[in-house]
């Protein structure tokens, strides 16, 4: 039988990556990848792992206090990850858990789920009642806002780096012929079967992403992502209305009720939360039942490793989104071939820190 589980305490640890590949989006330019190490202790010595990436190394100050702050408040309680996750909000209900204190806790609620998972001696996939095999992915580490023909070339590489047969790529240049040259080119280079997804970052104004969007309509993409700004749902339900083109949205839903909310208005086609802003397995559980019900394809956002397990319960999954950038500071990052990412057939998540790493990039 599987142990219970009782909370000893919580650690976070700050560590600062460079990225392979800078991040060169229309509303910012990151070189430097932030994460913060979660290590949920239990009385009974099992340690439940996640991480969270909150994109600016500034925002860390604020989220390692919250995470101990969450470990002080629930220390002595049982690891029940639907408990904790509905006690944890409750705690933050007068100040609102969207924002950081939400984020707080999908990051204590993915260590549990892993913690939980440890003694039950089971992958999270079979311990939510799937089981253990490979999910689709696209490859998303680059085809940032770049001259056109590197972003071709880097394409290619892209597609070798794990036998990856869809792409994302960025939009939002200043001129619309530089990223309508992009997407030709990079069409060119990996050919008619690869499937192409493209994201504006939120870089665009209403009237402008009608005008560009319409522009690339018949261009045979999987999906546009994210136009507008993301909470301008009236916006969004103008452009899913005009466009053949699926509208992707999702990685800044803040719980279950946001994507609940975008899909009654009709504002997107497909969804993809992220596991930090959804509220990490237990949140993503829940918005999956919604998108399910309504038959809307469910997508991933970062957060590969845990993805990868929820995917496997998800009735509308779609495609997970690959990035590595987390793979320098774990022991065994999760492999990747013919375009599938495999679950390791371990307890768990299967997320383990290279001690060596951690310390060469931790934050004072």
């Amino acid at each position: 039988m599987p142990q219970t589980l009782t909370i000893r305490s919580l650690t976070a640890r700050p560590v600062l990556l460079t990225l392979e590949r800078p991040v060169v989006a229309r509303i910012a330019t990151i070189t430097e990848w932030p994460l913060i190490l979660i290590d949920l202790m239990t009385e009974e010595g099992i340690v439940g792992r996640s991480y969270l990436e909150p994109y600016t190394p500034r925002t860390m100050r604020y989220l390692v206090p919250a995470l101990h702050d969450l470990g002080d408040l629930l220390r002595g309680h049982p690891v029940a990850p639907t408990d904790l996750y509905e006690s944890a909000r409750k705690s933050l209900q007068f100040v609102g858990y969207e924002g950081l204190a939400g984020i707080a806790v999908a990051g204590l609620d993915m260590a549990a789920w892993d913690a939980l998972a440890k003694a039950a001696d089971q992958p999270l996939c079979r311990l939510l009642g799937g089981s253990i095999g490979t999910v689709p992915a696209y490859n998303s580490n680059g085809l940032w806002l770049q001259d056109p023909a590197f972003v071709a070339d880097e394409a290619a590489v892209l597609l070798d780096e794990g036998g990856f047969t869809a792409l994302k790529l960025r939009l939002g240049r200043d001129r619309i012929a530089d990223d309508l040259a992009t997407i030709d080119g990079v069409r060119a280079r990996v050919g008619d079967d690869v499937r192409l997804m493209v994201d504006f970052n939120q870089g665009l104004d209403l009237a402008d992403a009608m005008d560009r969007c319409h522009r690339i309509d018949d261009a045979g993409l999987t999906w546009i992502e994210e136009p507008i700004v993301y909470d301008d749902l009236d916006g969004y339900q103008k452009l899913a209305a005009a466009l053949k083109t699926p509208i992707q949205l999702g990685e800044n839903f803040y719980g279950p009720r946001a994507l609940h909310r975008a899909l009654q208005m009709g504002a997107c086609d497909l969804v993809m939360p992220d596991f930090m802003r959804i509220g990490g397995v237990t949140g993503w559980l829940r918005a999956a039942a919604i998108a399910g019900a309504a038959g809307v394809p469910m997508s991933t956002h970062l957060y590969p490793e845990v993805a990868a397990h929820v995917m496997r319960v998800t009735e509308t999954a779609h495609w997970l989104e690959w990035q590595s950038w987390a793979d320098p500071i774990l022991r065994q990052p999760f492999a990747v071939r013919d375009g599938r990412v495999h679950i390791p057939d371990v307890p768990g998540v299967g997320i383990e820190w290279n001690e060596d790493a951690v310390a060469a990039h931790l934050v004072s």
